[in-house]
C-alpha cells in the first residue's frame, strides 16, 4: 500500500437549499475539488450518501453525479454507511489509491434532507437503528441517544448542564465558519432554557438536517506536487464496526468501534492520542461528543464533561474539538 495525499478540497455550504437539487450539491463540491487540485484526470468517484433514495428517489449516485460533473466513463459508485457514509466513500477511495488501482480518485459527501419535513426524515434515519428492536418500536436516534446521557450520568455523577458546554463551544466555532449553517453563538443560559426534544436532550443539544456537500481529490504521495505545494497526508485509516442494537453491547458507555478504529489509525500513523492537535467528532448530540471524546483515547472514561468544562476542547485548549462548528452548528446533511 503505498501513501496517500488529499490534493484538492471543495464543499457546498451547508444550509437550506431549497432551489437547488443534490446533484447541483454534489457538483458544486467536486468542481470546486477538482480546480483546488489543478484538474488532474480522475479515474474513480465515490459518492457517499444515505437518504437519496428515500428522499430525492433517486439512486445510483455513482453514475449521476459522474454524469452531472462531466465524468462519464470514470468507475462511479454509491457508498452508503448512515451518517458515515461520507467517511466511507472517503476510505474506498483511499484504498483505490492505496493500492494502486487509481492514480486520482475524488471522493464526495452530499445529502439534501430539507425537501421533506422532519417527521419523515426522522423516519428514514431510524433505519440506520436495528429494524427490528429499536425503530419498529419508535426508538428514534434522539430518543436512543437520550437513554444513553441519562446513563452517562447517572453511572459517572454528571450533571445534564455539564453538555452545554460541547454545543456552546460548536456554535462559538461555527461563528468563523461561513459554510456553516448557524453561525449564532449560544449561551449556556439559552441552552437550559431550550425546548427538550427527548428528556434530557433539548433543542439545542442536537443537530440539525440540513443540505450540504464537501469532496476530496485523492493521490499517491510521491505524486502530490505535481499538482499542490501543500498536500494533506492521510497516515491513518481504519474502519471498525460494533452491534447496532445498543442492548446487544457490551458496554452501553463504551463505543468498541471508534476504540478499534482509533487504535489502528493511530498504529499506522505511527502515534498516539496525546499527538493530536485538534479533532472533529461525530458530535451530532452532547453524548455522543463525550462518548467519542472517551473512545479515541482524549478523555478517561466518565471525564470527557469535566475536561470540557475546563476548557480542554476549546480553540485555544489542549485538544480543539468541532473546529468549524460540528454537525452541531455547522449542520449535519448525514451523508
Amino acid at each position: 500500500m503505498q501513501p496517500v495525499a488529499i490534493i484538492g478540497i471543495g464543499q457546498a455550504p451547508v444550509g437550506e437549499h431549497w432551489t437547488r437539487s443534490l446533484q447541483e450539491l454534489a457538483a458544486e463540491a467536486v468542481l470546486a475539488a477538482r480546480t483546488s487540485a489543478g484538474q488532474p484526470a480522475i479515474d474513480a468517484l465515490y459518492v457517499g450518501n444515505m437518504l437519496s433514495g428515500a428522499l430525492q428517489q433517486q439512486r445510483n449516485l455513482g453514475a449521476v453525479v459522474a454524469d452531472a460533473v462531466g465524468l462519464r466513463g470514470v468507475e462511479a459508485l454509491h457508498v452508503e454507511a448512515a451518517c458515515a457514509s461520507g467517511a466511507a466513500a472517503l476510505r474506498q477511495a483511499y484504498l483505490g489509491v492505496a493500492s494502486g488501482a487509481h492514480k486520482v480518485a475524488v471522493a464526495l459527501g452530499v445529502e439534501k434532507m430539507t425537501d421533506a419535513t422532519s417527521d419523515v426524515v426522522a423516519g428514514h434515519l431510524a433505519s440506520a437503528a436495528d429494524a427490528g428492536h429499536e425503530s419498529i418500536h419508535g426508538a428514534s436516534f434522539v430518543a436512543l441517544n437520550a437513554l444513553l446521557q441519562q446513563r452517562y450520568c447517572q453511572t459517572y455523577g454528571v450533571e445534564q448542564a455539564a453538555f452545554a458546554a460541547f454545543a456552546c463551544n460548536a456554535h462559538a466555532n461555527a461563528a468563523h465558519n461561513p459554510n456553516a449553517c448557524f453561525r449564532q453563538p449560544i449561551t449556556r443560559e439559552q441552552w437550559r432554557q431550550a425546548p427538550q426534544l427527548a428528556t434530557p436532550i433539548g433543542l439545542l443539544d442536537a443537530c440539525s438536517m440540513a443540505d450540504g456537500a464537501a469532496a476530496v481529490v485523492l493521490c499517491p504521495l510521491d505524486q502530490a506536487r505535481q499538482w499542490t505545494q501543500q498536500p494533506i497526508v492521510i497516515a491513518g485509516s481504519a474502519v471498525a464496526t460494533d452491534s447496532v442494537a445498543l442492548h446487544d453491547r457490551k458496554d452501553l458507555l463504551w463505543l468498541a468501534a471508534v476504540e478499534q478504529s482509533a487504535q489502528k489509525a493511530y498504529a499506522q500513523a505511527g502515534c498516539t492520542p496525546a499527538d493530536v492537535d485538534f479533532a472533529e467528532l461525530h458530535d451530532a448530540f452532547g453524548i455522543m461528543t463525550a462518548l467519542s471524546l472517551e473512545a479515541n483515547g482524549f478523555a478517561p472514561r466518565g471525564q470527557a464533561t469535566a475536561l470540557a468544562a475546563d476548557g480542554t476542547f476549546l480553540p485555544a485548549g489542549k485538544l480543539p474539538i468541532s473546529t468549524q462548528g460540528g454537525l452541531k452548528a455547522r449542520g449535519h446533511p448525514v451523508g
